[in-house]
């Protein structure tokens, strides 16, 4: 008990409510070893003992482990591992309880001196710990409270109090920074967050602490997780707070199934209930069916009580071994913690014999239970209880939280990167070189990462609709499908000086100032698309050198944004022309659609990137690609691209379509354009055949049940061999053969329906040559194609 001089019993208990013990917990064993934090500890103690400033002021982002100093502190402090000076109760103000139903600012006041009359009357000496002490200022309090801030500024100035304050950088300048008085009595700490490693070794830390709490049992495969998929996936949050919070709802949500019944032993119960009451109401009838079904049931009765008493055995069994587990560790905690206590007490004899004898004991016990439950694993295909946290509840808990999907969370990197040309060549074809060059690029940044570099940046050159755009979304598709689609910023929004403010957050005056930010520090882990790069306002491209440089960007609050876990692709259409007059061409263009650029062309397009661009930007980059033409092969992809997206569509309906050679073939003949050749033939498909296709299920033509055949007659016109199978019926009184004929010009079609009550879905192939001179005849009667 902390008691004044004055005897004013109402003071006496203000500093036991709002303030907590830290000397106390340490003295019992409350707090787990501090890891990578001795040398800030050593900081703080250094600062303490100092002359002058004997106040420390720890800096860092939450979750980094500020509370955790202190509390290293304090075991110091109890083991005396310090100067005798500082043999001092360390006391943690808790700020939040101070505020609660303070509605006026004389109650905050009123509470605050209290507590500070209750240390200077005290005959002990006192650090205080007060995290958010930024709460000081008025960050809670609708009133002004620096009168509040000035009753600790009097007692730091006169040497009646050693203080430890924590809280983050921006509030720190928001509200600290800007009273000069207060910050001289502090020296300011930065804390920083911890690495994988070290986040590893305090996870291995708290093990102990979580398996008894829970009664479970953590692989270290789990821990080790946790630290690396809490990294790389969990945002806004930092390491080793968001790892443990990982352990932590792993742990709660295995000891809810380890308390709650298992999920098979509930579905035989209901199942045995409704045989039971099936059962009751049989045994009232007296008719054969009902005699018979009766003894179908009693059977099955039996069968399921057999299976449930055995399942009931095998939880019993499993479960006073996991609530043995549990008493043991128990038992075996509070043996520490006495060693600890007996030691401090220096009481050799007790604590002798608990280390030799009593702990091991528990210990060995402890080992053969896990022995046991070990080997039952072995034998058993299952376990009715699993009380292990493995490396899947893990990713099961990320996934559940980030809404990235297990099978992507269980890939590595490399692994994603191995199959990655496989599956971008898939939607992007006859690209080798480039998707090449690509995967090369980001296989290097997996093997040899530096920790101040993009995932990677890329440059792409040019012309419009040659695919620049089209890769990048395959990329994102196929290996960095993670939190969000990808960020695409069209750069040619970004022309004006105002709009260097507005993207990276010099002037809030522009609705979208901080949109650059937000949306990187929202999605830290995906793909960023510059487009039209070239369009931006020079101060935008003179920024791109400092992410590229250190995978960061500053703005003007000093708030850094990472970009080191983001592949950075920008595009340009620099040096288009050289493509444009290349495949233009008509002594090339042919050429040029079955070949890459001419090194000609390639040399006069570095030649302008180089006068556009800095040579230090470029030189940053990790490749410059220049995007080949279209040539027939990737144009003849394209088709079938679009073919099997309209494939999907109709397969919803059961309906299949199937376009011959010959009528992909006069599609690349009628829809080339060497300029714009994909978006021409894409528009081009859309008009001629998907709009078609429309029009035949508007009719009620194309039913169900389907199978399209598109094939081209006299005069080039398309026409579409539709049958119908016999499970439209009934739909149709009849199974039908229908020939839609089309032109290339819209206007004229016409519909032939041919009955034949015989043909089965199968024999289409047969069907299709024999009808095909009926629309070869009717297309004779329309008007002649004029693309």
């Amino acid at each position: 008990m902390i008691c004044c001089e004055t005897g004013d019993v109402a003071t006496n208990q203000v500093l036991n409510t709002y303030g907590h013990d830290f000397i106390a917990d340490a003295e019992t064993g409350k707090f787990d070893c501090v890891i990578d934090r001795s040398q800030i500890i050593s900081q703080c103690i250094d600062i303490l003992f100092g002359k002058t400033k004997v106040n420390v002021l720890l800096i860092g982002e939450p979750g980094v482990g500020k509370t955790a100093i202190v509390k290293g502190l304090a075991q110091r402090i109890v083991n005396q591992d310090i100067p005798r000076t500082l043999s001092k109760r360390l006391i943690g103000l808790d700020m939040q309880e101070l505020l609660v139903g303070t509605i006026y600012h004389d109650e905050f006041q009123q509470r605050l001196k209290s507590v500070l009359k209750d240390i200077k009357c005290s005959n002990d000496s006192f650090i205080l710990f007060i995290d958010e002490i930024h709460l000081i200022f008025g960050d809670k309090i609708n009133q002004n409270t620096n009168d509040a801030a000035d009753l600790l500024k009097a007692m730091l100035g006169r040497d009646e109090l050693q203080c430890i304050g924590a809280t983050t950088l921006d509030i720190y300048k928001e509200y600290i920074e800007k009273d000069p008085t207060f910050e001289t009595y502090f020296q300011q700490i930065f804390v920083e967050e911890v690495s994988i490693n070290d986040c590893i070794s305090i996870l291995h830390s708290l093990k102990d602490r979580y398996e008894l709490k829970f009664g479970v049992q953590i692989l270290d495969s789990a821990l080790i997780l946790a630290a690396q998929l809490s990294h790389h996936y969990i945002i806004n949050q930092f390491l080793p707070d968001k790892a443990i919070d990982l352990i932590d709802e792993a742990c709660v949500t295995a000891c809810a199934q380890i308390d709650s019944k298992p999920e098979i032993i509930d579905q035989l119960e209901r199942r045995k209930l409704e045989l039971d009451v099936e059962e009751t109401a049989l045994s009232q009838k007296k008719d054969k069916a009902s005699e018979q079904r009766l003894q179908e049931v009693q059977k099955e009765l039996i069968d399921f009580k057999t299976k449930l008493q055995s399942l009931e055995l095998r939880y019993k069994a499993e479960k006073e071994r996991v609530d043995e587990l549990r008493k043991l560790k128990q038992e075996l905690r509070n043996l520490q913690i006495k060693t600890v206590q007996g030691q401090c007490e220096k009481k050799s004899a007790i604590v002798n014999d608990m280390k030799n004898e009593a702990i091991p004991n528990l210990e060995q016990k402890i080992a053969e239970i896990k022995h046991q439950i070990t080997e039952d694993k072995k034998q058993e295909q299952y376990r009715l209880l699993n009380e292990v946290i493995e490396s899947k509840t893990i990713i099961e808990i990320v996934g559940r939280w980030t809404g990235i999907s297990v099978s992507k969370l269980s890939q590595t990197e490399s692994d994603r990167l191995l199959i990655l040309h496989e599956q971008t060549n898939q939607i992007i074809v006859e690209q080798d070189d480039t998707i090449d060059i690509i995967v090369n690029n980001l296989t290097n940044r997996v093997e040899f990462s530096s920790p101040n570099r993009l995932f990677a940046s890329l440059l792409f050159l040019g012309i419009t609709n040659f695919g620049k755009t089209q890769l990048e979304k395959a990329l994102r598709l196929k290996s960095l499908n993670f939190l969000k689609p990808m960020i695409h910023i069209n750069m040619s929004e970004y022309t004006e000086s105002p709009s260097v403010n507005r993207l990276i957050d010099t002037l809030s005056d522009y609705l979208d100032y901080d949109q650059l930010m937000e949306d990187i520090r929202q999605q830290p882990y995906g793909l960023i698309f510059f487009d039209d790069f070239e369009k931006a306002h020079p101060e935008i491209r003179n920024s791109f050198l400092q992410v590229l440089q250190h995978g960061c960007l500053m703005n003007e609050k000093d708030e850094m944004v990472d970009f080191k876990n983001t592949l950075i692709i920008l595009a340009s259409n620099i040096g288009a022309q050289y493509i444009l007059e290349e495949v233009k061409n008509p002594t090339s263009s042919r050429k040029v659609s079955d070949e890459n650029l001419s090194q000609t062309t390639k040399d006069n397009i570095m030649k302008e990137v180089r006068s556009y661009f800095q040579a230090e930007f470029l030189n940053i980059l990790d490749n410059i690609i220049i995007f080949k033409p279209a040539n027939i092969n990737y144009l003849s992809s394209i088709i079938h691209l679009q073919l099997k997206l309209l494939k999907e569509d109709l397969q919803q309906q059961n309906i299949m379509i199937d376009l011959t050679d010959k009528t992909i073939i006069l599609i690349l003949n009628k829809s080339y354009n060497p300029v714009c050749s994909v978006h021409s033939l894409k528009r081009y498909f859309k008009r001629h055949i998907t709009r078609e296709l429309s029009k035949l299920l508007m009719e009620m033509i194309l039913v169900p049940y389907s199978h399209v055949i598109i094939d081209i007659g006299v005069n080039d016109p398309y026409y579409f061999y539709i049958q119908q199978s016999a499970t439209t019926s009934s739909i149709l009184s009849t199974k039908s053969i229908h020939n839609r004929c089309h032109t290339h010009e819209e206007s004229d079609t016409e519909s032939m329906i041919e009955t034949d009550d015989e043909k089965e879905y199968d024999d289409l192939s047969n069907d299709y040559e024999d009808n095909k001179s009926l629309c070869e005849s009717s297309s004779k009667r329309m008007k002649p194609s004029k693309d």
